[in-house]
């Protein structure tokens, strides 16, 4: 069998995505530390997009699993744990196994599969609705409602 690479504009849109759900819910629990997509890091940026890759490609097929691949990537990138987070420093105090972080922590993890995956549904649905195709010309434009 032979896959497909995910496109990168996919990727992109469901980073930012799964990162504005996450800042939201992050602003829910009173921690306003997160920006906007558009001013977070690149290293905030390319973790999204790891972590959307994972989904997406069958590696992370759980929250349990998506949180070990995020664990991974933050050691491998010189992250420790640490009971403040601070990207200078470099410490999170997720960096920890899934079964120890509490009840409102792991719900990221299952709040960032669910936006990947019912986004990606979303797109999908829109990219496929014939209403929204328009052919002409030779042409194919979608139409943005």
């Amino acid at each position: 069998m032979t896959t497909k690479p995910l496109n990168s504009h996919t990727v992109e849109l469901l980073a930012r995505l799964s990162h504005e759900v996450n800042r939201a819910y992050c602003a829910a629990l009173g921690d306003a530390s997160q920006v906007e997509w558009a001013d977070a890091p690149d290293w905030q940026k390319d973790s999204a997009r790891a972590g959307v890759r994972s989904v997406l490609n069958g590696e992370a097929a759980s929250p349990e699993e998506q949180h070990a691949l995020w664990m991974d990537l933050k050691i491998k990138e010189g992250w420790v744990y640490g009971t403040v987070k601070d990207a200078d420093k470099k410490t999170h105090p997720c960096l920890t196994p899934y079964d120890n972080l509490p009840p409102e922590q792991r719900a990221k993890d299952h709040l960032f599969r669910a936006s990947v995956l019912h986004g990606l549904n979303l797109l999908c649905d829109y990219v496929m609705d014939a209403s929204n195709i328009q052919i002409g010309d030779g042409n194919v434009q979608v139409i943005r409602r």
